[in-house]
């Protein structure tokens, strides 16, 4: 009798475990990498009438669309930090690419497992210590590759690979489908779900290979039309830093679009540019038509178990990326399309369908608002803020957060651009270029400027209007306002040597004007007077 109502209470109790689990909310984190606002449909670009995300469209349909999301440094490894600690980059410790983040700072995944949360990441990882916080991870080495990629996986040694064969977002997809398939089910879960896709080099599926291929794909304005963009920072006295600034589309950049896909091509000029901007764009939205066709499938999968309606759905991007606009590639700058990450989430039990939000939000905000959902109070370690109100309401709390912070630290490495601050808020944007690398760095001095972009009037920022007269009281404002963000997240410390140059050119006199313009034509000389280095001696060569 004694060991019938002993299995009579423990069936009882692993059935309350299971109701109970049922109902906490799931969560699937699904994150691109490099995907541009521009090229989801739901966000209305130039790029909408191709209709490259049908998917992703979807759950924006289904869920509610964030307009103003924001990185606070437009790279892959500081993004992620971010997210994953709530932190801006001044306090994990992630400023540039290859940055550490261990277990123990890990607070997303902590917090959720300390709620009874299992927890996984699959896919792109792109921080140099292992995600050990996850329940499971089967991470790919650095940036991994597209096809056949090798992973990390947990319980391994970290140099002990396993390969898969196949284009990485149907294998990363693969995994996330059967890690799903496999879990215990007796827990509410959180899986973040990672692409490496669209990331450059843009190799897509075999597949996708007629996809687009008899299309005009449309071309921002901005391409060919430069305004009054920019400043001396960016394009040098009387614009003769161009071709060292900045990776192009056109042939103007060392790193271009017309340099790597047309490389035996007669055309020139304009006719160069414009077949480059063809190909460039096919290959990219190649890639982001797997990502959309894999997050189908997962779908599917989460209808097939009957937990669609009972799972917190978020499709973003580690950050935006240049298609052209202004003739840039990558990302870095924290001009729109670069600092700009698309955010959709679905879970129809409180957010209402077809709804919009333009509340400024930051990826430091993405860890408190999932705890928030799974009923923790953001931790103080955490800087960012819970969004989950404004998800719920579509109102914005009087004391929400008026601008957003944005710092790409590494300067002049890889695509060549400046190191810069900025701040954002619902009208304008700020920026300051101050033109130096990090301690320890070995990039050279560009010009310190500023930039002031009048977003009502000015949505594409084609005019900088900094020093007009008609917008110096709101210059002055935004640079308090910068002031003060940086004091909060402890961006200002006198330990980061760059907040010496950063205070120099506060002020921008007209004698700091005149100290940039050396500084570019220094650069120019130091170009000019380096020896090319000597051309690799082909094999038959003696």
């Amino acid at each position: 009798m004694k060991i019938f109502r002993n299995i009579t209470l423990f069936i009882f109790s692993l059935f309350c475990t299971t109701v109970n689990s049922q109902d906490k909310t799931n969560i699937l984190f699904i994150m691109s990498d490099d995907h541009s606002a521009e090229a989801v449909g739901a966000y209305g670009s130039r790029l909408a009438v191709l209709n490259p995300t049908p998917t992703i469209d979807k759950l924006a349909a289904e869920g509610m669309l964030m307009q103003n999301v924001f990185c606070t440094n437009s790279i892959c490894s500081p993004s992620r930090a971010s997210i994953l600690t709530g932190q801006y980059s001044a306090v994990n410790g992630v400023t540039t690419l290859g940055g550490k983040v261990p277990k123990e700072n890990q607070h997303l995944p902590n917090y959720l497992k300390q709620a009874g949360y299992q927890t996984a990441v699959i896919g792109k990882w792109h921080l140099s210590t292992q995600p050990l916080a996850f329940d499971y991870f089967k991470v790919l080495k650095s940036q991994g590759k597209y096809f056949n990629p090798e992973f990390e996986v947990k319980g391994r040694y970290k140099k002990d690979l396993v390969k898969e064969e196949g284009h990485s977002s149907d294998v990363i997809t693969d995994e996330v489908i059967d890690w799903l398939k496999n879990r215990d089910k007796t827990k509410p879960f959180f899986v973040k779900h990672h692409f490496k896709a669209p990331h450059g080099p843009f190799d897509a599926a075999p597949r996708y290979k007629s996809y687009l291929a008899d299309v005009e794909i449309p071309e921002p304005s901005s391409l060919f039309e430069e305004g009054n963009h920019g400043s001396i920072a960016t394009k040098g006295h009387n614009s003769e830093l161009k071709p060292y600034i900045g990776s192009s589309v056109s042939d103007r950049a060392r790193r271009s679009c017309v340099g790597n896909y047309l490389k035996k091509s007669d055309l020139k000029g304009k006719a160069a540019t414009k077949e480059a901007y063809q190909i460039y764009l096919k290959k990219y939205l190649r890639c982001i038509k797997g990502v959309d066709d894999n997050i189908k499938r997962v779908i599917d999968y989460l209808k097939e178990e009957g937990i669609y309606n009972n799972t917190i759905i978020i499709y973003t991007s580690d950050q935006g990326f240049y298609l052209g606009e202004h003739d840039y590639v990558d990302k870095r700058w924290g001009y729109e399309e670069g600092a700009r990450m698309p955010f959709i989430i679905r879970y129809p039990k409180t957010i209402k369908a077809g709804k919009k939000s333009d509340a400024i939000i930051e990826n430091v905000d993405f860890a408190p608002t999932l705890l928030d959902f799974a009923g923790i109070e953001t931790p103080n370690v955490m800087q960012g803020k819970s969004f989950k109100s404004i998800l719920e309401s579509g109102k914005e709390p009087k004391k929400w957060k008026k601008a957003a912070y944005y710092h790409y630290w590494l300067h002049m490495a890889h695509h060549e651009v400046p190191a810069h601050i900025a701040i954002r808020t619902k009208n304008h944007k700020l920026i300051q270029f101050y033109g130096v690398a990090p301690k320890g760095k070995p990039y050279p001095q560009t010009p310190a400027a500023w930039e002031l972009y009048d977003l009502v009037n000015d949505p594409k920022e084609m005019n900088n209007v900094y020093g007009q007269e008609a917008y110096l009281k709101i210059q002055n404002q935004l640079k308090v306002q910068l002031k003060d963000l940086r004091a909060e997240y402890k961006e200002d410390d006198p330990k980061f040597e760059i907040n010496k140059v950063i205070d120099e050119y506060w002020d921008y006199t007209k004698a700091d004007y005149q100290k940039a313009v050396q500084v570019s034509n220094a650069f120019v000389e130091n170009k000019n007077n380096t020896p090319a280095k000597p051309k690799k001696k082909a094999k038959n060569d003696k």
